[in-house]
This record gives structure tokens, C-alpha cells and sequence, in this order.
């Protein structure tokens, strides 16, 4: 292109009268790329579960270890939690608490030997009130050691350096019974403006799940005036999400069951009412313990949320276990499609990046950013690269469908059926990986050598 960048930090050059150079996609042929961060922090690890309201007091011997569990405590999942820490370690701690009551869970560094750190904690057993749970940060790598603290009665051993996802695994493992059945994990879909397509991919995703990783999906649309998800799937139901946030305190699994429509024998959704005879106004804390209690009774949760900033969807955003935003190829979409990455990406250190999909590409005589652009002001890899076909998405949509159940071969489906599997911890690639698989920016190199 021949016309200047945009005198804006980090943004790509948009032509103004001709459409960039990119890749054509075919109308049903998506294109795929860098679906897992290697580098995850959480690609190998299980489902940690959220703590509950709890405070939890840290005496560290070492800055080091001060700074990962501050750090870690600012974690979604440890966010119910109050949280201190300060230095000096058992010793300190046991001067500490002989004058003030002592806190649910206690953690302590030691660096001494053997002997001296039972000892050591002995002192602080005569100190805590029954009850308080505690771990120890220790410097020894002891077999022996570790028995002794466990007959003792010390919840947890870990030994340093410390990560701070293997603090916060720690303390979530104590507060969340092993033997139980595994939250469910929450999946939350954001349009980076209007019309993105987001709530259309929300519910195919949630769909795609509940029929081919046979889970039990719930798909709840918080967009409570104008949400699409009983369109979308050909409902009309009574009531949903609006009657569950007008009496959070009496959320459980009764009135959860009573509240969802059944769409399938696995998927059922948590109704917007679709409505503007009302104002929808309700907390962050209501929201989120309604979500607590869906994700307690199925394994899967996607939430379609609204393009709104307020603070209920902030901390819905935040808080889930994986974020996808769908953006179109245009400045609008990329500016804020980078700020909520951005905002992701320093609020949630120890979790996945988002996932971005990059929708609608390829509308006729529009001027779009080249997907290679988009993918390098936001320093995101794209997991789906979506044509722009409005026969399919209409068709769908008008008659209350699916893509899969209106083009069940197509491109487009086979790259949702890998999003999913993909969302759901599955690593299988699609079966023609030549295609769907291929480097997205090699491509586009070779079309602009070729030219």
C-alpha cells in the first residue's frame, strides 16, 4: 500500500479507496493458526478452583517469596480471599499470633534444617487457634521431612523457589474437596464492538460442545434486553437469567433446573428474556454467584456477554477460565479488540491468553485490515479466521439453526468443531490439516513475493 500509516501507535496502514493485500479465503473455507499457546501457563495443568472468602496471612523469610505469593494473590481465584503478607518468617509468626487471633490459612517460609524447622513450628502450633490450616515454604527437598510435617498436621509442604500458579493450586486444593466432582469451567465470548458475530460463534461453540465432547453445556446470554440465544436456537422460553438475578441468595440447583430451558439432551440455556418493557440493573456479586452455581452442576459454561463495559461485565470477563473475542477487520474493531487483550492480558498473568477470531473477513468493496496487521498490533495469533458468507450465518439464523446443521461439511463448521475441541482441552487437529493448518503469515508473504 501507498498511503501513509495512521499516525497512532502500533496500528497498521489502512487503504483508503482499495482493499489491502491478504489472503482471499473461499466463502466456506476458514483458515487456522497457533490454536494453544505452548507456553500456557495452564496447558498442562488441571482446572484450579476459585477460594472461597477466607483470609489467608503469609510470613515469608525470603522478598522473593514475599513477592510471588502478593502477586498471586491477586489472582481471580484467589479474589474472595484477604490476603497479607509480610517478612520474618515461623519466628515472626509465632510472636505475631500470641497477641492476635490467627487467620483460616496460614503460610510460613522456612529455611532452616530439619530439627530446627519442627521445632520452630512447634512454637507456632501453641499459638494457632484450632482450625487454621497451614502451609510451609520450606528450602529442603526432605521425604522425611515432609511425612513429619504431614503427621503433624501441615495441610501442605511445598518446596522453593515457588511459582505462583503453584501457590494459588495449593490453596485452591484445600478449599475444594478432591473427591468431588470438578467445577465446571467458563467460557466467556465478547464482540470487540456490535455485530461482530460473537454471540452467533457463542452459542455454535456451545452447541458444538454438548455434541461432539458429549458435555454438559449451559449457555447463559447476559445480554438481558436484546439477547439472541432463544432465537437462535428456536425458543421461547418463560423465564431465565432476569428471574435468577432478581433473587441471587436463592440460587441453588433446584431453582437453577427450573430456570433453564432444555434445548438438547446436553444443552441448555440460561434465557436473556429479550425484552425492554423493564431496566435490567443488577451487581457484579450477584452475577458472579449465580455463575458459581451453574459451573458447580455442569461441566461446561459459555457466556455470551453483551458489548458493554460496566463493572458486572469486567468481572465476568475476567473472571472466566478462557476469554474469546471476535473482531472484524476494520479500526474500530482493532482498537478495541487490542484494549481488551491488553486489559486481559495484565489482569490475568496466570491464565491463558485470549483467544481472538477474526470474523466477516472478506465483505465486498470494503476496506479491511489485513489479517497479518491485525495479528501484529495486538501481538495475538488469530485461532480462527472466519469468511465472510451471509447466505450460511443468514440461513442459520432465520431458521433457528446451527452452521452445522445447515452446511454440516463446510469449511466453516469443521473450523468450529476445532475451536471447540480446542476450548474444551482437546489437542486433535482437523482432519485435512494442509488446509485449515498452514502458517497464515507464510502465506501472505508468498502472495506478496509472488506479486
Amino acid at each position: 500500500m501507498n498511503d501513509p500509516a495512521l499516525d497512532i501507535p502500533g496500528l497498521p496502514e489502512v487503504a483508503e479507496h482499495e482493499m489491502p493485500a491478504m489472503a482471499e479465503p473461499s466463502p466456506d473455507e476458514p483458515s487456522l493458526a497457533n490454536m494453544m499457546p505452548a507456553s500456557s501457563p495452564e496447558a498442562s495443568s488441571p482446572l484450579i478452583g476459585s477460594v472461597p472468602r477466607i483470609s489467608i496471612q503469609a510470613f515469608c523469610q525470603t522478598q522473593e517469596t514475599a513477592a510471588i505469593i502478593d502477586a498471586a494473590s491477586k489472582d481471580r481465584r484467589l479474589s474472595r480471599a484477604q490476603t497479607s503478607v509480610q517478612l520474618g518468617g515461623i519466628v515472626a509468626a509465632s510472636q505475631y499470633f500470641t497477641q492476635a487471633p490467627t487467620p483460616n490459612l496460614l503460610i510460613v517460609e522456612s529455611s532452616s534444617q530439619r530439627e530446627a524447622m519442627m521445632a520452630e513450628l512447634g512454637q507456632l502450633a501453641g499459638a494457632c487457634d484450632p482450625g487454621t490450616k497451614v502451609i510451609v515454604v520450606g528450602h529442603l527437598n526432605d521425604v522425611i521431612l515432609y511425612r513429619e510435617l504431614m503427621r503433624e498436621g501441615v495441610s501442605e509442604y511445598i518446596v522453593a523457589p515457588i511459582s505462583q500458579l503453584q501457590i494459588i493450586e495449593s490453596i485452591s486444593n484445600l478449599y475444594n474437596d478432591p473427591e468431588a466432582a470438578p467445577v465446571g469451567r467458563v467460557i466467556t465470548f465478547v464482540g470487540a464492538r456490535g455485530g461482530s458475530g460473537s454471540s452467533t460463534l457463542a452459542h455454535n461453540i456451545g452447541w458444538t460442545i454438548s455434541e461432539h465432547q458429549g458435555e454438559n453445556v449451559v449457555i447463559a446470554d447476559l445480554d438481558l434486553p436484546f439477547g439472541t440465544a432463544g432465537l437462535n436456537f428456536n425458543q421461547d422460553p418463560p423465564q431465565g437469567i432476569a428471574e435468577a438475578l432478581s433473587s441471587p441468595d436463592r440460587m441453588d440447583e433446584v431453582l437453577l433446573e427450573r430456570l433453564l430451558t432444555r434445548c438438547t439432551d446436553r444443552l441448555s440455556l440460561f434465557a436473556a428474556p429479550g425484552a425492554i418493557d423493564r431496566d435490567y440493573e443488577f451487581d457484579a456479586e450477584a452475577l458472579d454467584s449465580i455463575i458459581e452455581v451453574v459451573r458447580h452442576n455442569v461441566p461446561t459454561v459459555v457466556i455470551d456477554l453483551p458489548h458493554v463495559w460496566t463493572p458486572w461485565a469486567k468481572k465476568v470477563l475476567l473472571g472466566a477460565d478462557e476469554i474469546v473475542i471476535t473482531a472484524v477487520p476494520e479500526l474500530a474493531s482493532l482498537r478495541n479488540a487490542k484494549n481488551l487483550v491488553d486489559t486481559a492480558k495484565a489482569a490475568r498473568p496466570n491464565d491463558f491468553e485470549p483467544r481472538l477470531i477474526l470474523n466477516q473477513v472478506g465483505v465486498p468493496k470494503r476496506p479491511e485490515i489485513a489479517p497479518q496487521d491485525f495479528t501484529k498490533a495486538l501481538d495475538v495469533e488469530p485461532t480462527l479466521i472466519i469468511p465472510y458468507d451471509p447466505q450460511l450465518f443468514g440461513t442459520a439464523a432465520n431458521n433457528g439453526q446451527m452452521i452445522e446443521e445447515v452446511a454440516q461439511n463446510s469449511k466453516i463448521t469443521e473450523g468450529i468443531r476445532y475451536l471447540a475441541s480446542q476450548l474444551c482441552g482437546r489437542q486433535e487437529p482437523p482432519k485435512e490439516q494442509k488446509s485449515l493448518l498452514g502458517p497464515l503469515l507464510g502465506k501472505f508473504s508468498f502472495r506478496k513475493e509472488a506479486s
